[in-house]
């Protein structure tokens, strides 16, 4: 008998298997009512992401990132061609488009090869923190944690941060041997305590220390909540809990871990001011608080109270509900927390009322690793932006959205070692410095275009944003902050003493 009627056989024997199977189940009214056929609707469910991705959808049309804005971030760490031709295909009238005003004399300075941005502002200055430092980079990478991303994508993060210049956030999971290739951490506290915490949980200052003494820690963020989760504790499954992982996070192999909804060391505002300057005795370190933003009584409460006992964070990373590293319930994602730009706008505004905004570090995050909106956010108080889904993408990511599956087909959000083994963490991190850099040197070019020598100096008749009426108006007043809080005199020679690099502070 010919190969080939063997193998119709088999195919036929097996369609007859499905057909039979598909009938006789109960579970699917689908594949019941439609044997074998009523498969290829769920063949279509499952690479619909991808249809709509290469295939269906428009330039602008798809999140959370679209293509044009994957093929910039892809182009610019491969160093490849950025620019778009044939002009824009984005609708300028839009409501909520970015438009800055340039200069007819722009300053003409050729972009340096990293094109340095530093921070305005000292970190830790306005409490004379012992290792208070001026960031060098006004880019860096948000927390992302081991545990969630693989070691090799860490390590190409880590290795990446340091080519840059910028630093790299730990992320919740704790500090790993994936971290330590160079890069500069700013080492994440959340509820879990990973990395500093006692048996049964709970912080141990102790352990902090031993874990900020033996890596090279420029910053500790306490997180009170993140974006794409607010208000949400989380589980490790115990299949999870690799050795790598416990050790990272200072817990058990082999058993589920718990992340709280809150944190056990503090439960009101003086008790998270405590804490924070404990952290900082202890340490001598900069210590700062990151969260989503939600009921704006807290920040005023804070801001207030800060004021008036001149003690409290350093810095304060506001995150949007766009933020979406973190897995979580859909209702939370889509639901749950201010979006960033009203978000900045309550927690600046706070701030500004106690007369803060000159001392504390604002930080910004949520989809703010693009040109435009970065400098947006710099021109309405933003002091420093902390970028993660664009590194992502920047090591390997193809916005496949299985980062809740284990299954990340390029390795960069999985733990299984076959999906890992294809991603090169010398080569991701060359392309996440050559993205950070790339960012740097398209703001640096656009506060050219300017007039200005930092994006931070960009001022109200540079940056507009079209509003619902359709007329344009000035970013601080679409975003309710205001321009003599976001432009005071000490914010402006801060930035410029930082591009004059006559700052003595390491």
């Amino acid at each position: 008998m010919p190969w080939w009627l063997w193998g119709l056989i088999i195919v036929g024997a097996f369609l007859v298997f499905v057909f039979i199977h598909d009938s006789i189940q109960k579970r699917h009214s689908i594949l019941r009512t439609y044997p074998v056929i009523g498969h290829l609707r769920f063949l279509l469910e499952k690479i619909g992401p991808e249809l709509r991705q290469y295939i269906v959808a428009h330039n602008e049309e798809e999140r959370p990132f679209h293509r044009d804005q994957r093929r910039w971030v892809y182009s610019t760490a491969k160093q490849q061609n950025t620019y778009f031709g044939f002009g824009t295909d984005d609708e300028i009238d839009k409501p909520g488009h970015i438009t800055f005003r340039h200069s007819p004399f722009p300053l003409g300075r050729a972009v340096p090869p990293d094109a340095p941005l530093p921070c305005g502002k000292v970190m830790g200055a306005w409490r004379d923190r012992p290792r208070a430092y001026r960031p060098a980079s006004i880019v860096n990478v948000s927390a992302m944690s081991f545990g969630s991303l693989s070691g090799t994508a860490i390590e190409a993060l880590n290795r990446g941060a340091k080519l840059a210049g910028c630093t790299h956030n730990t992320g919740e999971g704790g500090i790993s041997k994936y971290h330590r290739h160079g890069g500069d951490l700013i080492y994440q506290v959340g509820t879990g305590y990973f990395g500093c915490r006692n048996p049964d949980g709970t912080f141990s200052m102790d352990r902090l220390a031993e874990t900020v003494e033996g890596a090279p820690v420029k910053a500790i963020e306490i997180k009170l909540s993140q974006g794409a989760k607010p208000g949400v504790g989380g589980l490790l499954p115990a299949a999870k809990v690799s050795p790598e992982i416990a050790e990272a996070r200072g817990v058990p192999v082999g058993k589920d871990v718990a992340s709280p909804s809150r944190h056990s060391a503090f439960d009101s505002v003086p008790g998270l001011v405590s804490f924070v300057e404990e952290v900082a005795a202890v340490t001598g370190l900069p210590v700062g608080i990151k969260s989503a933003v939600g009921q704006e009584s807290f920040w005023t409460e804070l801001a207030q109270h800060m004021a008036e006992t001149r003690r409290g964070p350093d810095f304060v990373t506001v995150d949007g509900a766009e933020g979406g590293t973190g897995a979580g319930p859909l209702v939370f994602t889509d639901h749950v927390a201010l979006p960033f730009w009203r978000a900045f706008g309550v927690v600046h505004s706070a701030f500004g009322e106690a007369g803060l905004t000159d001392d504390i570090v604002m930080i910004g995050s949520a989809k703010l690793g693009f040109p435009a909106p970065a400098a947006l956010a710099f021109n309405i108080g933003v002091d420093m932006i902390g970028v993660a889904r664009e590194p992502m993408m920047a090591i390997g990511c193809i916005q496949a959205q299985r980062c809740h599956t284990d299954h990340c087909p390029t390795g960069v959000a999985t733990q299984n070692k076959w999906l890992v083994r294809g991603l090169d963490p010398t080569l991701k991190s060359v392309r996440l410095a050559n993205y950070v850099i790339g960012l740097r040197k398209e703001l640096f070019r656009l506060a050219d275009a300017c007039g200005v020598e930092h994006p931070g100096l960009m001022g109200a008749d540079n940056v507009n944003v079209v509003s619902a009426f359709g007329d344009l108006v000035p970013a601080h007043h679409a975003f309710g902050v205001r321009q003599e809080r976001t432009h005071s005199p000490a914010r402006i020679a801060g930035l410029r003493r930082a591009v004059a690099a006559d700052d003595t502070i390491a």
